[in-house]
């Protein structure tokens, strides 16, 4: 399998005033093209910090992380810059559309960030989640499983080979939270895109295919 994600005896500490808080204690995990991988476990367990290592916006203490075979620890910020833009996709619990910009222009904005242009491929995704017919209308006028969508296409239009979803049905109803996790494992099997998502909600869980729990920042299952 071609294994895209590769996390070896990573450990990630905080400050928090004068205590240390190790988020991350030598966590080994791997992800191959087209897998789900669930991280589960407590508020604080390291879930969120091990997305941020896998999305390359933070690096490890010590351990490694090769993402799209790129040592996070030890690359320059333009090769981070580059294989954000280029090779990961994110999903967040809160959405984060610019409100200013139409679904179109939301969805076409990682293109745009890496000075590109695929009007074909932006018209695509925006069918592929059921939004064509809302591809003019802006986030404030959207439902919140419509906004979600709109993130999900986003998140995929460049062709990431690593997606990373936070809490992704987190602020939606259990209804529309299924239908997103469906479509996630949906685009993430046709894309062939490793899926790294951290949820609270064990029937989110169920549709990975491995789970990973977390406590005090160690693997417990």
């Amino acid at each position: 399998m071609d294994t895209v994600v590769e996390l070896e005896r990573v450990s990630r500490s905080f400050r928090r005033g004068d205590e240390e808080v190790r988020a991350l204690v030598e966590l080994s995990l791997g992800l191959a093209a087209g897998e789900m991988v669930a991280l589960v476990g407590p508020s604080g367990c390291g879930k969120s910090t091990a997305l941020n290592l896998v999305a390359a916006v933070d690096r490890p203490d010590s351990g490694s992380v090769r993402v799209c075979g790129i040592d996070v620890a030890t690359a320059s910020e333009e090769q981070l810059v580059s294989l954000r833009r280029r090779r990961i996709g994110m999903v967040f619990q809160a959405f984060h559309l610019v409100p200013h910009l139409t679904v179109e222009e939301n969805i076409a904005l990682p293109l745009a960030l890496d000075h590109r242009r695929d009007s074909a491929r932006v018209r695509d995704v925006i069918e592929r989640v059921g939004l064509g017919h809302r591809r003019r209308h802006y986030p404030s006028e959207l439902s919140g499983g419509e906004q979600q969508r709109t993130a999900v296409a986003r998140a995929l239009v460049h062709r990431p080979r690593v997606l990373v979803a936070d809490e992704p049905t987190g602020n939606l109803d259990s209804r529309t939270g299924a239908e997103v996790v469906a479509l996630l494992d949906e685009l993430r099997r046709d894309e062939q895109a490793a899926l790294l998502l951290a949820t609270h909600d064990a029937t989110v869980a169920t549709v990975a295919d491995r789970v990973c729990e977390l406590a005090d920042g160690r693997v417990v299952r």
